[in-house]
Formats: structure tokens, sequence, C-alpha cells
């Protein structure tokens, strides 16, 4: 190293600590223990590698909400387990396995929606190509009992619709379909009739194109399942659709297989050219009976003046389950446990209370923020602000707050930015904008569109780790290593001086010129001074 670089270094340190130590002993100590005992990636390996994907209505998520809370009462907060709702049945994933049978074999890549059919135990078959036509089923119908059965369109996460209505639907294509091939039939005749004319030859008519189109038929035909492509990673989601109706006497029965693209057209081409193979799966979907009750886990610091105002901090504890969620949403709850933790082990006694929110069912609909902010809308006046992690492991750069916030977030951010050399914290301005009218897809949306602040950090991967998010969202990928530690706990430091400098203001963050219908006071025609509340 430079003797340059080594004297700024040492020059960063001896100024930045002078400087925290000016603030709040509270703040210099969180900064003392998240630099030398940081636990953020342990959170993050029970919650990944112990309970795994948390797909609400799971073993894994009520084990995971129950860890969370000891985790609370072990750092001494009071624990509010919060009923969001219930599901007909549960559902929880087990191990999978396929392979393709034949002289030049392979293991197989896929993945099934959640609270869809597993197999039988090991089940194979041969493979036949869907139907497109009433005239196709009928050619086949007699070898559908027991094979698998390839169908069009690529796999965008969700499964190929069960329900009756969906039934419906696709019989109401069939017979415009049918009506197609009638055109098609005279459209072919008079191509014939005027071949060596100057007739120009017409165009057959598009038949319209569904995945699954003879679904029910070919179930009770008896199909072992239906396989569709999938562009890896592979996403897959949940019966959205359907699991409202679900009971455990209902279940589905047929397995629904998103199988890796180019595998796909391997097999594919494979059943076109009619060679003999096999496919042969063993898929373990396992269902409970319901209801199946899930709740929002808060952690409570209360306020010593203000008990009844309120700064939240979280991020969604539920995770689709084809990976661990450690990304999506790990890397944003175990920051805010971490915070909890640091500022209750440096003896935190904010003025306001502080509420360390892990939502339920954010991947379903944003269900647990939606809830609480229905419940306790008498509350929201009170929120002095939301602050949500739910946007990847990359590490605070910015935050971008009003006019009339600028000063209460000055100090904070002098203080993170005390705390790493490495990762400096810009402060920036923010312009007024129009209050949403619909919340936005994660759980700081249900809360903005009240109009409550939801200031959080703004983020960059400034070390250049490669992130991407849209590798893992929703994905296998979505695992414990796809964190970046450094920049885990990094956060986790600054979450916790942000939310506990917040906490302990004397008087709530203005909402002055954060939304646009939130005016400026205004006083003989120019903006009044900012008045503090208290």
């Amino acid at each position: 190293m430079k003797l340059n670089s080594i004297l700024f270094s040492i020059l960063f340190f001896l100024v930045n600590a002078l400087a925290i130590g000016q603030t709040d002993p509270v703040m210099q100590r969180i900064v003392e223990i998240g630099q030398t005992d940081n636990q953020t990636m342990q959170h993050l390996d029970v919650l990944c590698n112990r309970f795994g994907g948390r797909l609400i209505g799971s073993d894994a998520y009520e084990n995971a909400a129950i860890w969370a809370a000891s985790k609370f009462e072990e750092w001494g907060m009071e624990v509010v387990m919060d009923e969001v709702g219930e599901l007909p049945v549960g559902f929880n994933r087990g191990p999978w396995f396929g392979r393709l049978l034949s002289e030049d074999g392979m293991i197989l890549h896929f993945a099934t929606p959640s609270y869809t059919s597993g197999t039988r135990g090991v089940e194979r078959g041969h493979v036949l190509i869907e139907p497109s036509n009433q005239a196709e089923f009928d050619k086949m119908k007699g070898a559908l009992k027991g094979a698998w059965v390839l169908i069009g369109g690529v796999n965008n996460g969700w499964p190929i619709d069960i329900s009756a209505e969906a039934d419906s639907l696709r019989d109401s294509i069939k017979i415009v379909n049918a009506e197609i091939q009638k055109a098609n039939s005279n459209i072919r005749r008079e191509n014939w009739q005027n071949r060596g004319t100057d007739k120009p030859q017409q165009e057959l008519l598009p038949a319209v194109e569904e995945p699954g189109l003879f679904y029910k038929q070919m179930r009770e035909a008896g199909i072992l399942g239906i396989i569709q492509s999938s562009k890896t990673p592979i996403r897959v989601l949940y019966d959205r659709k359907n699991l409202d109706q679900m009971s455990f006497e209902n279940l589905p029965s047929c397995p629904d297989i998103k199988l890796d693209e180019h595998q796909y057209a391997t097999i594919y081409q494979m059943a076109k050219e009619r060679r003999y193979f096999q496919l042969e799966f063993d898929i373990r979907n396992h269902f409970k009976m319901g209801p199946v009750k899930y709740h929002n886990v808060i952690g409570v610091i209360p306020g010593t003046e203000f008990p009844d105002e309120y700064v939240i901090v979280g991020g969604h504890l539920d995770a689709f389950d084809v990976g661990t969620g450690g990304v999506d949403d790990g890397s944003g709850v175990t920051p805010s446990m971490e915070a909890a933790r640091l500022i209750m082990e440096a003896g935190g006694k904010p003025k306001r209370t502080i509420l360390v929110t892990l939502w339920a069912g954010e991947e379903f609909g944003l269900y647990g923020s939606t809830s609480w902010v229905t419940r306790f809308e008498d509350k929201l006046p009170g929120v002095s602000n939301m602050i949500n992690r739910d946007g990847g492991p990359e590490v605070p750069v910015s935050l971008t707050v009003s006019e009339a916030q600028w000063d209460d977030f000055l100090e904070i951010s002098e203080v993170i930015n005390g705390i790493n050399p490495d990762f400096p914290l810009e402060l920036k301005r923010r312009e007024p904008r129009e209050r949403p009218k619909r919340a936005w897809g994660t759980d700081s949306g249900p809360f903005a569109v009240k109009g409550v602040p939801t200031i959080g950090f703004d983020l960059a991967d400034p070390k250049g780790y490669n992130f991407s998010y849209g590798e893992i969202w929703h994905t296998e990928r979505d695992l414990y290593n796809k964190s970046i530690p450094e920049y885990q706990e990094q956060t986790a430091i600054a979450t916790a001086i942000l939310v506990y400098g917040l906490a302990s203001l004397d008087h709530l963050l203005s909402r002055e010129g954060y939304y646009l219908e939130q005016s400026e006071e205004v006083e003989d025609g120019k903006k009044a001074p900012r008045k503090k509340k208290r």
C-alpha cells in the first residue's frame, strides 16, 4: 500500500472516530459492535440453509417465523405474532429428480410451481406432443395413458390453469379452431383446384394457440403429466388461480413440469421423429391439511417518550421455494434483524417505538403489509418513516430526502459515513412527486399510497461483484451464496444508525413537500420556517 493511502486511511478513521464519538454514544456502540461482531450472514445462513424457501402455508415459513420471534425475544425485544390470514391448504416442497432414458440419456433440469402436484413415487413413461385439434386428439387418445405430454408455449413461472373456468375457455378455443380447420380445408381444396392457373395460392388461417388445449381430456385419458419449455434459470411461482378453492379433498393430481429449454428442444425433436424413449420423474410436492395461518413477525423496541409514534423497518420473510430466498428477501430480512440486535446490544432507548417487521405473503400480493396498513390505519399519521429493504444485497450509497427532511438526515448520514471509507453515503434532494394511487410491488407500497414516507437506502455495487437481480428473481438461483457479505454487514450497521437516529429525533419527520398534495406552509407569500414538532 502506498504511504499516501495509509495516511489517508489513518486520517479517515481518526476524523470519523471523533465525529462518531460526538454523537449519541449508542450510535458509537452500534458501529463498534457491527464492525467486530456482525451476525448478518449467520442469520441468513439459518434462514436459507436451515429453513430454505419460505412460502406462506409451508412448514419452512412457520419455522422461520418462530425462529425470528425467538431471536427478537433473545435480544430483549417485545414480540408480536401478527396474524394476517390463512390458506385452505399448506404446501411443502421436497426433492425432485428426472432423467431421459435412451441411448443418449441425461439428467433433466426442471422445476414445478408450488401448490401443484408431484408424482406418485418414481413414474416412467413415453413421450407425446400435445394435440392441437380434435382430429389429432382422437388419433392419439389411446396412447395418452401413461405418457408425458410436451405442451406448447414458454414457461412464465405460473402453472397451467386447471380450473373449470379454464376448461371452459379451452373448449371455446377448440370450437374456434374447428371452424378455422374447416375454412383451411376449403382453402386447401381451392388451392388444389387452382393449381397451374393464374389464381394465387391462399394462405392457411392460423389456429388459436393455447398450451394444454386438451388438458382436461388428456388428464382423463391417463397422462402422467405435462412438460413445458422454460428459459434458464428456471422460474416457478405458485398456483395463484386455484389456491383459494383448493381443499385437501380436491388437490391437483397432474404434475406440471417446467423443463430447461435446451433439453426440451432435444426431447421435442426426438418425439417429433417418433423415436421411442422414456422419461422418468420423482417429484415430492407435499400438501398438508388447512386452514394454515400465517403471520407478520414484529419485534418491538418501545419508545421512551413517544410510544405511539413509530419507525418501521424490515423486509418480507416469505420466499419462493424453488430457491432458498437468500436474496429475495433474505438480503432484506437479515440486515433488519441484525440492526435490531445492534440497537439492543448497544443499549438503545429510542424516543419513539421501533417496529422491526418481517412481512408475510409479500410474494402472494403484499398480504402482510396491506393487512397491517388496513387494520392500523389510525396509526399511520404517527409513522415517521417506513424503511423497506427488498432490492437485493447491494450496499447503501445514498439517501434521497425532501428539503424539509434534510437537516434530520444530515447528522445521521455523517455517522453512516464514518463506518467504512469504502462505502461513502451521499445525501440527495428529493423533488415532490405524485403520491401513488396503487401500491407498487413491495411492502412499502401500501404505506406510500397512504402518504407515509418510505425513505430507504439507494443501492449500488461499487466493488463490481457483478450482481444481477434478474438472474435470481423468483428463480432457482435465489440462494445464500448470491448475497454479498461485506455489503450485507455494512447495510446492517447503516440501517441500525438510520433507524435509531430517526427514532431518537424530538419530532416526527416532516411530510411537507414529500408528495405534491402535502403542501408547503406559506406565510406572506413565502415558505414559512420549518416548525419542529414537540
